[in-house]
């Protein structure tokens, strides 16, 4: 299914259509969640690979055989891709593990009346726009994204692949739940080994220290970067350019000082204000 130039309009919000098809977005947001399976929600690089990383390393206790040896997209699968369904009835009973860019006021309706755990991953915007912009380069089933400028302001006008970020977070992280964790990408890069002991907990699947120490181990950048299984180089060429840059790239915090200008921060920052100031009270690491 190459589909490499087809956008798929759904609710307002435009999708790949190299994965995703109007089916597989309906089959998504009607899915019968169970109170057992576990759910990885992002905006769009905001640390996706890393949180399914980690939940399948606590889920092993800190053993790589798994991560090591299966794809990511088959460990935890995207649930709104048009290959999900196969993957997920054909998983066992026990916790399956999913994950969605799925916005909150489309997905929300089918997980409430389950005990599904949620774990929302969250990035300062910044670092979020620079990374997607940069993705948009190499991967050849989203649209060009011309100059940065450009990018930027279709990031802040919400008409990007996958929506609007400001959406995104504000539905889910408004979201009063005992099964929802909210993790940032921030907290994972500063200290690691307490958010491993945090997201185990809320799995309730704790770990002893040299668990945690395995996990942290195979959890690191660089260790990612070079896992086959998360790194997406399996990716054939022609859908994912990975002589126009890798995946995981830089893995920085603040790495969008490299690339904003005066003009872009100031542009940024007006936007920023306005549209996250009501009712919300989240804070960010910028650097």
């Amino acid at each position: 299914m190459a589909r490499l130039d087809v956008t798929e309009m759904f609710h307002g919000i435009s999708f790949p259509g190299h994965l995703h098809t109007q089916d597989s977005l309906k089959y998504a947001v009607s899915f019968p969640f169970r109170d057992t399976d576990i759910l990885i929600v992002s905006y769009p690089k905001s640390g996706t690979t890393w949180i399914q990383e980690v939940v399948s390393l606590v889920h092993t206790r800190g053993n790589p055989g798994l991560s090591q040896t299966v794809e990511n997209w088959k460990r935890a699968p995207w649930l709104e891709h048009y290959y999900s369904s196969a993957l997920l009835e054909a998983s066992p009973t026990t916790a399956r593990v999913i994950t969605t860019h799925l916005p909150h006021h489309l997905l929300g309706p089918a997980l409430q009346h389950s005990k599904t755990k949620v774990i929302y991953v969250s990035r300062n915007p910044k670092d979020v726009v620079v990374s997607f912009y940069h993705f948009h380069k190499m991967a050849n089933f989203l649209p060009e994204p011309h100059s940065f400028p450009e990018f930027l302001d279709r990031f802040l006008e919400g008409t990007v692949s996958f929506g609007s970020w400001f959406d995104h977070i504000k539905g889910w992280t408004s979201q009063i739940n005992s099964n929802l964790l909210h993790v940032t990408y921030e907290e994972m890069s500063l200290d690691l080994h307490s958010t491993i002991k945090k997201i185990s907990s809320f799995l309730q699947c704790p770990l002893v220290e040299d668990e945690v120490n395995n996990c942290v181990k195979h959890c690191s950048f660089s260790s990612m970067k070079e896992n086959k299984m998360i790194n997406y180089t399996l990716v054939p060429q022609e859908i994912m350019d990975h002589s126009k840059g890798s995946f995981m790239r830089k893995g920085k915090v603040g790495d969008w000082k490299n690339m904003f200008t005066e003009e872009d921060n100031r542009q940024f920052e007006t936007v920023f204000t306005s549209k996250m100031m009501e009712n919300c009270t989240l804070e960010f690491v910028w650097e």
